[in-house]
């Protein structure tokens, strides 16, 4: 019992003393705490100062960095691996299927473009069924400096010719491109467009009687596109001329040069335009021309010289914010002027006599295309071409009658063409088109056509 009461004493005293002691113990401890988080608040607000100054640190080096890559020329890219699977090297294949029907009042063996010197393919075609030009594509980067193209035409007669073969840069700086082998030229708008992509079954009269349908070359061509918001475009060819309306000539000379320049640009969003100017120059030796005399007897003549044309065209095309899904609107016209100075050999298989020859003819085309539900198309092109009266030596010094030149006298072509199509995919379509043509003399040829195109393979954005 008296143990009891002591331990009880002794744990008394020592709560007494703990109470005692208490406040100021306590007070010592929250002191220490305090200075534990001021300690530890500083140590925390420097490494936040030194990540803070790390981060800008780093910024002020990326930015210097970007900045001078951006002066600097990009680095070459790195050659192709040779470890792809096993189409890595295998081009885009393409192939565009086209046929039509023609039902035509005049007989198309006798087509001619009255007042003009024409060459190449012109005229509405064969009667009947027929097989239309059909192509066949090659296309892919050689490597990550060039890329290369090859278009062979299949026509109906089963002839097959390269129509376009040539390499492109992929890699020259400050928007140059290079262009070379056999290739459409640049001139113009409708030049540069393949005949499946054409919104008529046939090209305007204008580029019939002045490029023979359609004018390529062999040579190179050089393209600029400045650095501009609105586009800006600058090209310059040279190749060797053969084709319609140049010849090939003796030598190792180009033999023709086209010069043209394109400027576009948006209107809101949900129209644009684009506008160019060409020109071509070309020299023709004994470019030949079959014609009849004063008698109707059918006769050879031939043009030495130069010929030069200009051209301007223009494109606008409408689209409710830019969705041509449903609806769009298309207008197109060119212009087109040609100067030809030389000599004119006359029955150049019998006579053959040569006197000087000028000429200054022009012509010009507008079209329009609505689409004016989802896969369904109207369109309407008038062609419009003037002969002048050409200056002919020969008849001049009283040497030949002006009939004996009777296919290239005064003469005013013209042509209205409408047209329908439907197309049930982006790889199909069929068209239906009339065309009032009054480009022969004193002759109206009333041409019904029915067109089939079908795409088959890889085929890349058509031009604007």
């Amino acid at each position: 019992m008296r143990s009891n009461l002591r331990m009880a004493a002794t744990a008394a005293v020592a709560l007494l003393m703990q109470l005692a002691l208490s406040p100021a113990a306590r007070a010592d401890e929250l002191s220490d705490l305090k200075a534990d988080l001021a300690a530890l608040k500083a140590a925390y607000e420097q490494k936040i100062a030194a990540l803070e100054a790390r981060i800008a640190q780093l910024e002020t080096k990326s930015s210097a960095a970007e900045s001078l890559a951006a002066e600097a020329p990009p680095p070459p890219a790195p050659p192709p691996s040779s470890g792809g699977g096993q189409t890595a090297f295998n081009p885009s294949v393409s192939v565009i299927l086209a046929g039509n029907y023609a039902n035509l009042s005049q007989d198309p063996a006798s087509y001619r473009i009255a007042g003009f010197m024409t060459g190449g393919a012109i005229g509405p075609g064969e009667r009947s069924f027929n097989l239309d030009e059909s192509e066949l594509t090659f296309n892919a980067n050689v490597d990550p400096y060039f890329m290369a193209n090859l278009t062979a035409a299949i026509e109906a007669d089963d002839s097959i010719h390269a129509e376009e073969a040539y390499f492109k840069t992929l890699a020259l700086p400050h928007g140059l491109l290079l262009k070379a082998g056999r290739f459409f030229s640049g001139i113009g708008y409708l030049n540069e467009v393949h005949s499946h992509a054409w919104d008529f079954i046939d090209q305007p009269l204008v580029y019939q009687a002045f490029l023979g349908s359609q004018y390529a070359t062999d040579g190179a061509q050089v393209k600029w596109l400045a650095p501009t918001d609105v586009l800006l475009e600058f090209g310059a060819e040279t190749g060797n001329g053969r084709q319609f309306p140049g010849t090939g000539r003796h030598g190792n000379g180009m033999n023709s040069t086209a010069l043209f320049a394109h400027a576009g640009n948006d209107i809101g969003d949900s129209a644009s335009w684009r506008a160019g100017l060409s020109w071509l120059d070309q020299h023709a030796q004994e470019r030949s021309f079959e014609t009849t005399d004063a008698t109707g007897t059918a006769v050879l003549d031939a043009f030495t010289g130069r010929s030069r044309l200009w051209g301007a065209d223009f494109t606008f095309k409408w689209a409710p914010h830019g969705n041509s899904v449903q609806r769009q609107f298309k207008f197109q016209a060119e212009y087109m002027q040609r100067r030809e100075a030389g000599n004119l050999a006359f029955d150049t298989l019998g006579t053959n006599v040569i006197g000087d020859y000028h000429s200054t003819q022009s012509g010009w085309y507008a079209q329009t295309v609505y689409q004016f539900r989802p896969r369904w198309r109207a369109g309407l092109r008038y062609d419009s071409l003037h002969s002048g009266d050409p200056a002919i030596g020969l008849v001049s010094s009283g040497l030949l009658p002006m009939t004996d030149f009777a296919d290239i006298a005064r003469a005013h072509p013209e042509r209205l063409s409408v047209m329908l199509d439907f197309s049930p995919s982006e790889f199909s379509r069929l068209r239906l088109q009339y065309a009032y043509d009054e480009a022969r003399r004193e002759a109206i040829d009333h041409q019904l056509f029915l067109q089939y195109l079908f795409s088959i393979g890889a085929h890349g954005a058509h031009k604007y």
